[in-house]
């Protein structure tokens, strides 16, 4: 039996401070990434959106990443930074469609599309950023400290999400946070960034 491509793939991924890096995500995984501040967490994530310059290639699902227009690639393969930007007023201009069956899930009412987003707290971005990329169906979650504005039970709500999604479509993510516990709970290998140098702990790779 043929076995499956990656989900995603890079092969000498690099920029002018991330060092040519190469990994695999297999379809539902989660790999944890940690590192000090400005080791290149952020900068490693933004390098597989194509949001900045890069050299080396990136293949989802084994497609060259120079095949998909810009936009049709960053819906395939999401990022979710720290700091969700928002330009609309209201909440609901951000998405062409939404699941309401995830806001609820999320913590929000119906009416919560149309909310104005200046009123909006930092963990309310932080939860409906998540549910705005995953109306777009993406393949790959690009996750930069996804519950950082979060307190404990809304935490645990945005892990089960995400990991229901990954199981359910066979996606992939790299999930980007400072909490050993949380990469202990949602991730299946772990890496961590050092000065722009990408490493797998312990030298593991996905089986």
């Amino acid at each position: 039996m043929h076995k499956p491509y990656p989900t995603l793939a890079t092969q000498a991924l690099a920029t002018a401070f991330i060092q040519p890096t190469d990994l695999q995500l297999p379809p539902g995984g989660c790999l944890g990434l940690h590192g000090h501040s400005g080791s290149g967490k952020t900068l490693l994530l933004r390098a597989i959106a194509d949001l900045d310059v890069n050299t080396g290639e990136v293949l989802l699902e084994n497609i060259p990443r120079s095949r998909f227009r810009g936009p049709q690639w960053r819906r395939k393969v999401g990022l979710l930074p720290a700091e969700s930007h928002w330009w609309g007023e209201r909440v609901g201009e951000h998405a062409p469609q939404w699941s309401l069956a995830l806001l609820s899930t999320l913590g929000f009412p119906e009416d919560v599309l149309h909310w104005q987003t200046g009123r909006l707290s930092s963990g309310e971005k932080q939860r409906l950023a998540l549910a705005r990329m995953l109306a777009n169906q993406p393949r790959v979650l690009l996750l930069d400290e996804p519950t950082a504005n979060l307190d404990d039970g809304n935490t645990m709500i945005v892990e089960h999400v995400i990991h229901e999604y990954l199981q359910q479509n066979q996606a992939a993510a790299i999930w980007v946070s400072h909490d050993p516990a949380q990469l202990g709970r949602v991730a299946g290998k772990r890496a961590v960034m050092d000065q722009g140098r990408f490493t797998m702990e312990g030298g593991e790779t996905w089986s």
